[in-house]
């Protein structure tokens, strides 16, 4: 029955790598509700994107399925409507579904199943940011560049806390809706917040939290690694130079990286508030997850685009303690897995032979429950800094690293979680590189999937660069709130309508009672 389906809250930050926070061993940050969440849930010690970088990665989440199927190759590329996403699958068990806050769909569905979006997106839905493989050695004026690391610190105000803010409000609002207007249908909400993401600026009371002598600096730096190609391209993109940073630049804007992530923190303790207040808190499983993570500093890198642990490990924690109990699960998981998990929980069964599109993911409900489940992450990167296709793969022990451009990386992570030991082209470890490069060339038709990408690249820069910024279609979301039926209106009585606000409902007073 309906009755028995959790809700579902799913708290998703952007750019928040596992690394710093506590529950993943950082002795820095300050997230006591993160904290909670996870001293009280099942924490996945090793998560990963399925590409890290935002809008491949959500695509990812949404539709269970690695980029290279979905086609969602970078920031610019079209989610396409005909994609199933666990919206879908969930409206389909009788959920109702709604986000509040960043998703970046590019294209001109902008629901992907939400039954509604409670705001707009802070990143554009246009073709404008695609790149460009054919010329490696031209810089668009949209890459990242150092200012977000240079101009790093304390700010009253930012575009993102206009928008977080906003996100936060209207997440807390429609739990308060749901609550006040009982449905039996149970309901899954993401309210998705882009900080911590750059640029690494925050209010005082943030920075405050934190004595300075503290913060850390990365355990790696450049000097201590191999200069692998794939860096140096991301760092010739955003113009890192030898040099250019202090100690103290490099602090200030891991300091500043620790005050959003407190802020983070805060709005994600409001919903959880909002969720005991209303009552809701006991029927609701909630998700804290990001879409990639931030190298912060680490061997001399900064933002994401990388498979180096930093970028590509992200939180995954469940929280339901009615229904599973506090553990930590060392088998690796990726986003690819929460379609079929939250499909799972709504619909008490494994459906994955039942999806209606071919599925990469599969449930982790075998691990909230203690069981054994599935051990195994993959990642894909096709987007600004490569200039051809690369793959991560994530098995036991072992990350391996592949691109049709540069030479394979492997490491033992158990042994070197810092990755500063290359062993794919060591002797001693050939065995198991061969036995890599052989999956990485049963995963996908590389050559096919490099000619995929720049054809998909070719149209976007045409059809952007022939119709122009202004003139393209203009398909960011435009949330729609009918003013007719907020606060006070005449199609209820003023009694009927402040009664109905109210929750909880006032008592109703015998006659005669003063």
């Amino acid at each position: 029955m309906l009755i028995n389906k959790p809700n579902i809250v799913i708290l998703m930050a952007d750019q928040l790598t596992a690394s710093a926070l506590r529950a993943y061993g950082n002795k820095v940050s300050l997230t006591p509700n993160i904290d909670k969440l996870a001293r009280e849930g099942v924490v996945f010690e090793s998560a990963y994107c399925n590409s890290p970088l935002c809008a491949p990665s959500r695509a990812s989440l949404m539709t269970g399925q690695f980029i290279s199927r979905n086609k969602v190759f970078d920031n610019a590329a079209e989610f396409r409507a005909d994609s199933p996403t666990f919206c879908h699958y969930l409206r389909e068990q009788g959920y109702r579904t709604w986000l509040s806050g960043k998703m970046h769909f590019c294209g001109p569905d902008q629901l992907h199943g939400f039954d509604e979006r409670l705001t707009t997106d802070i990143y554009p839905a246009d073709f404008g940011w695609t790149p460009d493989w054919r010329h490696p050695e031209r810089r668009l004026d949209w890459y990242h560049n150092m200012s977000s690391v240079l101009e790093a610190g304390e700010c009253v105000r930012t575009n993102q806390l206009d928008f977080d803010d906003e996100a936060l409000f209207m997440a807390r609002q429609r739990l308060y809706d749901a609550a006040r207007q009982p449905d039996e249908r149970p309901f899954l909400l993401t309210l998705s917040l882009t900080h911590p993401h750059d640029p690494f600026a925050i209010p005082k009371r943030y920075l405050d939290r934190f004595r300075e002598d503290d913060i850390d600096l990365p355990q790696v730096q450049a000097r201590d690694v191999e200069n692998d190609p794939h860096s140096a391209r991301l760092r010739a993109m955003y113009q890192s130079e030898e040099g250019l940073l202090s100690e103290e630049q490099i602090k200030r804007a891991r300091h500043a990286y620790y005050g959003a992530l407190a802020y983070v923190d805060d709005c994600f303790g409001e919903v959880l508030r909002t969720l005991e207040e209303t009552g809701l808190a006991d029927n609701t499983v909630v998700f804290v997850i990001s879409d990639h993570g931030e190298m912060l500093g680490e061997r001399g890198l900064w933002y994401k685009m990388s498979f180096f642990e930093n970028a590509a490990r992200i939180p995954l924690i469940v929280h339901s303690p009615s229904r599973f109990a506090p553990g930590r699960i060392k088998a690796s998981v990726s986003l690819v897995d929460l379609l079929p998990t939250l499909v799972e929980l709504a619909s008490g069964e494994d459906r994955r032979d039942e999806a209606v599109a071919p599925l990469d993911g599969q449930s982790l409900v075998p691990h909230l429950r203690g069981e054994p489940g599935p051990d195994g992450a993959v990642s894909e990167y096709l987007a600004e800094g490569a200039i051809a296709p690369m793959l991560m793969l994530r098995r036991g022990p072992w990350k391996y690293m592949y691109s049709l451009s540069d030479a394979p990386q492997l490491f033992n992570l158990e042994q070197d979680p810092f990755e500063l030991n290359n062993l794919a082209g060591k002797a001693s470890h050939q065995d198991i590189a061969r036995e890599f490069a052989a999956r990485a060339a049963a995963h996908w038709n590389v050559e096919d999937l490099n000619q995929q990408v720049l054809a998909s690249q070719k149209k976007r820069l045409f059809l952007t660069r022939v119709a122009g910024r202004d003139a393209i279609a203009k398909w960011d979301f435009q949330p729609f709130r009918a003013a007719s039926e907020r606060y006070i209106r005449n199609h209820q009585t003023l009694d009927e309508q402040e009664a109905f606000a109210r929750y909880p409902r006032p008592h109703t007073h015998p006659a005669g009672d003063k």
